[in-house]
């Protein structure tokens, strides 16, 4: 009974989660600033304001100076355009502030090789974001501005743009530009301030980042395309099932209905990634429902093929007709593996691009780490148990099944372990997002993976006019001690027509046993 409650508390908790996220603004390629704040690094005060790899395009300019800027984004491809972006002061700051003193907002943008570009030190000593005293003397810069060089790869850039409070102005506002993208590569843009007297400042607005080919980040351009093929990979394999299971309808075991729900949820899911992603690509902004049940019907296949594995490395339907006392124990593990999935996949993917911190998403990523590592285990627990009675039984035919099934799940498994090295690997020598572009085979590998062993399952399970010899028979699995003892002797006969029995145990113990039958074929004188 007290589960009844512990399910209801997680069900509720799952529902207050999902509905923050869906209540979430500020999405993808159309970056919405609001109640945001700067963060005090150094001598400066920052904000990130986004990072999205971008493609040049095809064909455009080389060199575009900052006077030729309004010309070149009218035909402009590829951009970063600010849309209607104000800065706003507490209204107690003009009280703290003379008439004649003028604040600034700065915002700075650079593509990731320029990044050595951005500020400076004076003597040899700390690097420090805004200008000071020591570098105003020097005359590399005025004080309290941003430190920045003119890139000699990338004429024109990083682009510096000010936004400024005149006197007792509470509200500064940066007028709309754009700025046109001639060179691939990853972009970075912040909102920086070297003001005390700008504490608390809030700000308001938006910017939109555009490739040539869409609003798609250009991380994830090529997962648009990937879901296309995706999903004609899906429809080919459920064509081949779904002929399999009609032709052989009066075949078909539990086992192969949980088989025929998978690629269906695998086939709703790539679908609705494919969509979700075209129209991520044609607005800037990620349609929330869309993704919501993409995330949810992903997260139901990957959790029913995990417990479906899970009950065929038990012996379900094969070895044993029921999974007894552990029925619950395989629910409970796969509600919670569901849950802590659900709300991992939301998050990273009803938000911003590049919203989620780091610490952030390790605290979500581990529960799912340590339910999927639990499944593993108990599978190949299980799967060592089901051969070895298998094998006792001398049951060939299934054993043979099972034996390539292991094998398959083995290979899964080395593969993932070999992967998520070199996952390791890629992400911590790429602090900066130089490979942006190779980000997307991370992602898409999983996928691959997952549809890999499912195929390699519907072949092994798949229906045909011999599938109920892999069904489980009570018969076949008596024990043979408990065989022994069904089979008597010899009759002998008697002259009243009845008829006495000795077994072997009663001869080695001196003891006679007589049973009483009837002259005539008996159904526990038959072997298996």
């Amino acid at each position: 009974m007290a589960a009844a409650p512990a399910a209801r508390f997680r069900f509720r908790l799952l529902a207050v989660a999902v509905a923050l996220l869906l209540l979430r603004t500020g999405d993808a390629s159309v970056h919405e600033y609001r109640g945001l704040g700067f963060a005090n690094k150094g001598n400066a005060f920052i904000l990130h304001a986004g990072s999205e790899g971008l493609y040049a395009p095809a064909a455009s300019p080389t060199n575009v100076t900052a006077e030729e800027d309004d010309d070149a984004s009218a035909v402009a491809d590829a951009f970063i355009r600010f849309d209607k972006i104000t800065f706003r002061r507490p209204d107690d700051a003009n009280d703290s502030v003379k008439e004649t003193s003028s604040s600034k907002v700065q915002i700075l943008v650079f593509e990731i090789e320029d990044r050595e570009m951005i500020g400076g030190s004076a003597y040899g000593g700390q690097k420090a974001i805004c200008c000071t005293s020591d570098l105003a003397k020097l005359g590399a810069c005025a004080e309290g501005s941003v430190i920045y060089r003119s890139s000699q790869v990338n004429p024109g850039w990083p682009k510096l743009f000010v936004a400024s409070f005149d006197g007792s102005d509470l509200i500064a506002t940066l007028p709309s530009r754009t700025i046109p993208i001639t060179k691939t590569g990853m972009y970075n843009m912040y909102f920086i301030h070297c003001d005390l007297s700008l504490a608390g400042l809030e700000i308001e607005g938006k910017t939109i980042w555009k490739n040539p080919t869409g609003y798609l980040p250009g991380r994830m351009a090529p997962l648009k395309n990937f879901f296309g093929l995706m999903s004609f990979a899906f429809v080919a394999l459920g064509i081949y099932w779904f002929y399999q299971y009609m032709k052989f309808w009066r075949e078909v075991l539990p086992l192969q209905n949980c088989i025929t729900l998978v690629i269906t949820l695998g086939m709703f899911e790539m679908a609705l990634w494919y969509f979700e992603y075209a129209e991520f690509n044609e607005t800037g902004v990620r349609s929330k429902g869309i993704t919501f049940w993409a995330v949810t019907f992903g997260t139901v296949k990957r959790t029913a093929a995990q417990v479906i594995i899970l009950i065929v490395s038990m012996g379900y339907g094969v070895v044993t007709p029921t999974l007894g006392g552990l029925t619950s124990k395989v629910v409970m593990l796969g509600g919670t593996f569901f849950l802590a999935t659900e709300i991992l996949e939301l998050v990273e993917n009803l938000g911003a691009v590049n919203d989620l911190s780091g610490k952030a998403r390790l605290f979500l990523v581990y529960p799912v780490a340590i339910l999927d590592a639990a499944f593993v285990v108990w599978i190949f627990i299980s799967l060592a148990k089901t051969l070895d009675k298998l094998q006792a039984r001398r049951l060939m035919a299934k054993l043979d099944i099972y034996r390539k099934f292991t094998i398959a799940l083995v290979v899964s498994v080395l593969v993932s372990v070999g992967w998520i090295g070199y996952e390791i690997y890629f992400k911590s020598t790429d602090v900066f997002n130089e490979r942006w572009q190779y980000a997307w085979i991370i992602p898409a590998f999983w996928h691959v993976l997952s549809f890999s062993l499912l195929c390699v399952i519907c072949y092994l399970w798949a229906p045909s006019q011999n599938t109920m010899r892999f069904a489980y028979d009570a018969s076949e699995f008596f024990d043979r001690k408990d065989n022994l003892s069904l089979i008597r002797p010899a009759p002998i006969a008697s002259k009243n027509g009845w008829s006495l029995s000795s077994t072997p145990d009663a001869k080695a113990t001196g003891n006679v046993n007589t049973i009483i039958s009837f002259d005539g074929d008996d159904e526990e004188n038959k072997r298996e």
